[in-house]
């Protein structure tokens, strides 16, 4: 893993002493982390903290709903691309070399029911309310006294000029990630989507679709318990919000339309319509690519066919208003798809915007150094050696150089250190390459912190910011110890 995948932990006590060769005296008081503020070109009124919409988005009081009478039936089927099918639009290609992923995150176990434990799962034909007060309606009664179909395409017509293609370069993964976006402030250039889209990635370009211009996108910040993250595109010109509804009104058996960048081929967004057949649903999701798993509260729950490249993008109402954001599909026998209600997302939008940070929300980027640490808790260096190689298979021999690439080895040789954070390896053009660190180094001491463990060493530059500076001290297999001024860089994001 990197050193930034886990943001949590207490700092452990100081070490007893500098180590021999870090002059004490010339030791700056530059790792204090600057304040973190967003860009100055942001207003944070744009966003109000209480999470009402922007100036450009209709008033709280605007119907939200739009539904027609609930005895009407309900119409379902497969996606279809209304440009492509009226302006016969061919779908693009993936111009690129690397391995592309098309984000969505699929539900492994999906259901996770508070009147059987935390710990029970429940597979999705079994689903029941997820907290107690929770509604819950099966998909074939919704599809029996569901409301009548809304009309698909005045619907995606009003919501497509707001919606966004995003392309996430996972530099250090060698991947390229698809997802999509959703413009809630269009003076701002705000841009919502999923964390788990922008997750890993050391540039984002986004692409609206009604203009098919790509511009490089800002990480403003990013919540990942929650996977809401929020860009801005500060370049951007012409751009136009969605119009927002309430999700605090949606009701069972209200009729949706899922838009997204189906596949991420990008260009014109397919759609997927359904029903509304579940409120407040707790689902533990996993990204089968990369093993990330999340469980994720308060969801709508949907038959409409959201599918992979969709994250991020809008789930519609029969007004043309969002109400929640495609993040999640899957299932056994009946297939789910689970959106996050609009109110929790631009409630912690308005927290990024505003500059407001916490423990659960990220603002801006993080520090980054460029090592790969094991996935251990062990503060037993050889310890993290021995599991990483049984959950990899694999050994890292060279003691120098650098690697281009997110691979899980562990080094044949492990500095003699009796705690620390071993290195599984060095990523090139980082910190780290430059300071000269090597596989089977083991890092101790981060400012005036002992490291104990990799988790220790990854919560400690959770306290940093980029371009903070500070001294990082390390043991490496011949027994030295060695010590470097450092200054960190901005690392991937989420």
């Amino acid at each position: 893993m990197h050193e930034g995948d886990i943001a949590s932990g207490k700092s452990p006590p100081p070490p007893a002493g500098p180590p021999a060769d870090v002059p004490t005296a010339e030791a700056p008081p530059a790792d204090v982390p600057p304040d973190g503020s967003p860009a100055a070109d942001l207003p944070a009124a744009d966003v109000p903290p209480d999470g009402s919409p922007a100036a450009d988005l209709p008033p709280a009081d605007v119907p939200p709903d739009g539904s027609p009478a609930a005895d009407s039936p309900v119409t379902g089927g497969p996606r279809i691309s209304w440009r492509r099918v009226l302006a016969a639009v061919a779908p693009r290609g993936w111009p690129t070399p690397r391995r592309v992923r098309e984000l969505l995150i699929f539900l492994v176990v999906v259901i996770l029911s508070a009147s059987a434990g935390v710990g029970t799962t429940l597979a999705v034909r079994q689903a029941g309310p997820a907290n107690q007060g929770g509604s819950w309606l099966p998909a074939d009664e919704a599809e029996q006294a569901g409301p009548a179909a809304m009309n698909d395409e005045a619907v995606y017509d009003k919501v497509e000029p707001g919606i966004v293609d995003i392309n996430a370069n996972l530099q250090y993964l060698e991947e390229t990630a698809e997802g999509t976006g959703i413009v809630i402030n269009a003076a701002a250039g705000l841009v919502l989507t999923n964390n788990h889209v922008i997750d890993g990635a050391t540039t984002v370009s986004v692409t609206p679709v009604a203009s098919g211009q790509s511009y490089q996108a800002k990480v403003l910040g990013y919540d990942r318990a929650a996977d809401v993250a929020l860009l801005q595109l500060p370049s951007a010109a012409d751009l136009k919000a969605v119009s927002i509804g309430h999700s605090s009104n949606v009701t069972t058996g209200s009729p949706v339309l899922a838009i997204g960048n189906e596949a991420g081929q990008g260009g014109s967004p397919t759609v997927a319509p359904g029903v509304i057949n579940g409120l407040d649903r707790t689902i533990e999701a996993s990204d089968q690519t990369d093993g990330f798993t999340e469980i994720l509260h308060g969801m709508l729950q949907t038959n409409a066919n959201i599918r992979p490249g969709d994250s991020g993008g809008p789930l519609a109402n029969a007004a043309g208003q969002v109400i929640g954001m495609d993040t999640a599909a899957g299932g056994n026998a009946v297939y789910s798809g689970y959106a996050i209600p609009i109110d929790q997302a631009l409630s912690i939008a308005s927290q990024i915007a505003a500059g407001h940070g916490s423990a659960a929300i990220h603002i801006g980027l993080p520090a980054f150094f460029g090592v790969l640490l094991p996935s251990s808790n062990s503060a037993d260096p050889r310890q993290q050696a021995s599991q990483e190689r049984k959950q990899a298979g694999s050994i890292v021999s060279r003691l120098i150089g650098c690697s281009t690439g997110d691979i899980s080895a562990a080094p044949a040789t492990v500095a003699p250190a009796k705690a620390g954070a071993l290195v599984d390896e060095v990523l090139c053009g980082t910190v780290a390459a430059s300071a000269g660190l090597h596989a089977g180094d083991v890092i101790i001491s981060i400012g005036t912190h002992a490291v104990t463990t990799p988790a220790s060493l990854t919560a400690l530059l959770g306290s940093y910011r980029p371009g903070s500076t500070t001294w990082l001290t390390w043991t490496s297999p011949d027994g030295y110890t060695h010590a470097a001024l450092v200054t960190l860089s901005a690392g991937p994001a989420g």
